[in-house]
């Protein structure tokens, strides 16, 4: 499953780079998604944010203009996004209420850069100004000479910044430039570049098990952790957004617990939310997933024969990400750099070493039913022989317990 992305430059007064304008596309031929704003907006979030390279890789490191509806801003879908990596568009069918003022303000005292896309002056939006740091004229709707006396008066009075979209010619980039446009965007300088990606998405049945759960009126992290943690995509992705939210932390969080803790109930909400409706479907097969739990439950209860006082955590997530390459189509080495999983798990999952190398080892011998390598980790871990035929039988057990949990 590919994700698609227009992405067109943005470019400052010197012809440099500052950032790039991000659209969503549902296809490889670059033509607009028959589908609404707010969904295109979520699909691309989801796809490309929550995903393996993220943002980095999509906007060579500088900033992402990403347009966001009416209904995103009123549900505050841009706090779940670190500040520093996007610019948040105001699309122009948004309605200047009361109830978006209050967004608007709250998302400029969080930090975070807000644009006013498609600007047609109105009265209505003066009193938003405050709070706008970039306003972007189509100079298609709104003439160069028009926007100029606008530009004159705010630029007088306040250090809004303004951006010419659709420059299209030499003589239209000198007009915008000297009537005191700051951000210029247009065929002129680069057509729309169309970008293919591979996408992550959650199990259905997951994402159906934690809406039961996000809908109470307080929610149970216990259960939370316990859903989150049957799910390799959806625990990727939270692990990474996290992380990402949190990259000023000196210690990067690396359990579900620490994750669901920091999240807190409303961001924890708005999340599932966000990535239930973004994708319904899964395209890959169930016994997948159903074979990494129930490597992650074995793996865990071999490593807590070892040691009983720990509750085996590390061992369940390198039992999980032991399939990460097959679920989700890319390189593990790549996907690895991402997640801020401990230096042990990773070495065990890319090298087979260290103790939870040794189990991971274990657990291939026993799937291909190599009993010599099976005796020879076995003896290596001092676990009893005999009992990991136990093991195996509950994991598998476990694991068809979870696939076949009811959504409602």
């Amino acid at each position: 499953m590919f994700s698609y992305i227009a992405r067109q430059p943005i470019l400052n007064r010197n012809k440099h780079t500052i950032g790039y304008e991000l659209l969503f596309r549902d296809g490889p031929d670059n033509c607009f998604p028959n589908i609404g704003d707010e969904q295109a907006t979520n699909r691309l979030l989801n796809d490309n944010f929550f995903s393996t390279a993220g943002e980095v890789q999509l906007t060579s490191g500088k900033r992402a203009f990403v347009n966001f509806p009416y209904n995103s801003l009123v549900s505050g879908t841009p706090f779940l996004f670190p500040k520093q990596s996007f610019i948040i568009e105001i699309l122009e069918s948004c309605s200047p209420t009361d109830e978006l003022f209050e967004a608007i303000k709250q998302l400029h005292q969080k930090g975070y850069t807000l644009a006013l896309d498609d600007f047609i002056p109105s009265e209505a939006w003066n009193r938003f100004m405050p709070y706008i740091h970039i306003i972007k004229f189509d100079i298609r709707i709104i003439s160069i000479e028009k926007a100029a006396r606008f530009i004159k008066f705010y630029k007088e009075k306040t250090k809004l910044r303004f951006l010419a979209e659709k420059v299209e010619t030499q003589e239209e980039y000198q007009q915008a430039y000297d009537a005191g446009f700051d951000l210029f965007q247009g065929f002129f300088f680069s057509k729309p570049e169309l970008i293919q990606r591979k996408s992550l998405k959650p199990s259905s049945i997951t994402t159906l098990r934690l809406f039961k759960e996000i809908c109470v009126a307080e929610v149970d992290y216990d259960k939370v952790e316990e859903i989150i943690a049957t799910d390799v995509t959806l625990s990727y992705k939270l692990l990474r957004h996290v992380n990402a939210m949190t990259s000023t932390r000196s210690k990067p969080v690396t359990s579900f617990k620490q994750a669901l803790i920091f999240l807190g109930e409303e961001k924890l909400r708005r999340f599932i939310t966000f990535v239930a409706t973004s994708h319904a479907v899964e395209n890959k097969p169930p016994s997948l997933y159903n074979l990494s739990l129930q490597r992650a439950h074995f793996c865990e209860q071999l490593y807590r024969t070892r040691v009983p006082k720990d509750n085996g955590n590390q061992a369940f997530l390198t039992g999980l990400f032991s399939l990460l390459d097959s679920l989700l189509d890319q390189p593990l080495d790549e996907l690895l750099k991402h997640l801020p999983l401990s230096e042990q798990v990773k070495l065990a999952l890319t090298k087979r070493v260290g103790p939870l190398g040794a189990i991971l080892n274990l657990t291939d011998a026993y799937d291909q039913a190599n009993w010599p390598l099976v005796k020879k980790y076995s003896d290596a871990l001092k676990i009893n022989e005999s009992s990991i035929a136990d093991y195996y039988l509950e994991s598998v057990k476990w694991s068809a317990e979870y696939e076949q949990t009811p959504a409602n």
